[in-house]
């Protein structure tokens, strides 16, 4: 299967929760990197983790496919 292919597939329903978790640990992450203010070390290390684990969690999420014909993308 091309990944082209995998991508166009419907989700499971507990993957597309975990994507979306995903996206929002991603966007806090970026969010908190991007902040025009000084933040202390911890923070910004904290922000870098959130931001590659989002995006990694995303990722994978999405690419895992249902093979049951009765699992419809909602």
């Amino acid at each position: 299967m091309k990944l082209i292919d995998r991508y166009k597939k419907p989700t499971p329903t507990f993957f597309r929760k975990l994507r979306n978790i995903g996206i929002a640990l991603a966007a806090t992450g970026g969010a908190i990197l991007a902040a025009p203010i000084s933040l202390p070390a911890l923070v910004i290390t904290i922000a870098s983790y959130l931001a590659v684990a989002g995006t990694v969690v995303t990722t994978v999420s999405q690419a895992v496919v249902s093979d049951n014909e009765n699992e419809t993308e909602k």
